[in-house]
């Protein structure tokens, strides 16, 4: 039986790397292919770094950015994308005309800004890039509270605030948008999904009171993208997402001195 050419359902993250395996691409790749789809990878960025901090960080030239998505799109047929850190405001731009260029997919943007250990991974003036010129391009964006705050100027401290949160990220151009509840201080991690069609709905998880979330935000954006290109509408794509990052962090490995990363072959327990 001869197989069609690309006929594998193929993804791509766009973002940075971490030295440490926890975060970034490398988180992206490892929860790429435990949800049984290829993935591949634009790198805008090199940071030094383990579950302690950041050590350095480097970001690529924007050529490079060019000409990692020309080849991905001249041989490749990508299904569904993400995106992570993306450093500062040249970077930001760069991506967004690339994905203007290029059909990868529905496109979810993590919009990463501060690393687990307190570095910033995006510069203040890319954040305002980030709402012209990426949220406008996006299927869907996944905030947790204290980068739901810097896009929208909203203090948020109560889950009463997530669909109006939504509701303002909306406006700038995103279809759909997840309020993660991360940062709340409850027994349980409520998130709070906005569609584009104005219906909503809540995804939960009983928290696990761990350090061991370093590449939480990652996991569920690239597990999101990968359920995409398998086919499940958003719905089930996010409900899926959430179980699988849930049990990454219950089923817990121990790596590293500080925050550590999650387990992700928790699919297979």
């Amino acid at each position: 039986m001869v197989e069609k050419i690309n006929s594998f359902p193929q993804v791509l993250t766009i973002a940075g790397t971490d030295s440490s395996g926890g975060a970034g691409v490398m988180a992206d790749l490892k929860t790429f292919q435990m949800q049984q789809v290829f993935g591949t990878a634009v790198i805008v960025a090199v940071t030094a770094q383990n579950t302690l901090g950041v050590q350095a960080t480097h970001l690529l030239p924007l050529e490079m950015i060019d000409a990692q998505c020309a080849a991905l799109a001249d041989d490749l047929d990508i299904r569904a994308c993400k995106t992570g850190m993306l450093g500062d405001a040249e970077h930001v731009h760069q991506v967004a005309v690339n994905l203007q260029k290029y059909d990868f997919g529905p496109v979810t943007v993590d919009p990463v800004m501060v690393a687990k250990g307190g570095a910033q991974l995006l510069s203040d003036e890319a954040v305002e890039t980030v709402k012209k010129e990426l949220l406008p391009l996006a299927t869907l964006v996944t905030p947790n509270l204290p980068e739901a705050e810097v896009l929208t100027g909203m203090k948020i401290t109560s889950e009463q605030q997530y669909p109006d949160v939504a509701h303002t990220l909306q406006d700038m151009g995103v279809k759909n948008v997840i309020i993660k509840g991360g940062h709340m201080d409850n027994e349980d991690v409520r998130d709070y999904t906005l569609l584009a069609d104005g219906t909503s709905f809540w995804t939960s998880s009983k928290r696990t009171h761990t350090k061991r979330t370093h590449g939480t935000g990652d996991t569920l954006a690239a597990a999101i993208t990968s359920q995409l290109a398998l086919g499940q509408d958003l719905t089930n794509a996010i409900k899926i997402a959430k179980k699988y990052v849930t049990a990454t962090i219950e089923h817990t490995i121990q790596v590293g001195h500080d925050h550590g990363p999650l387990n992700h072959w928790a699919k297979q327990f």
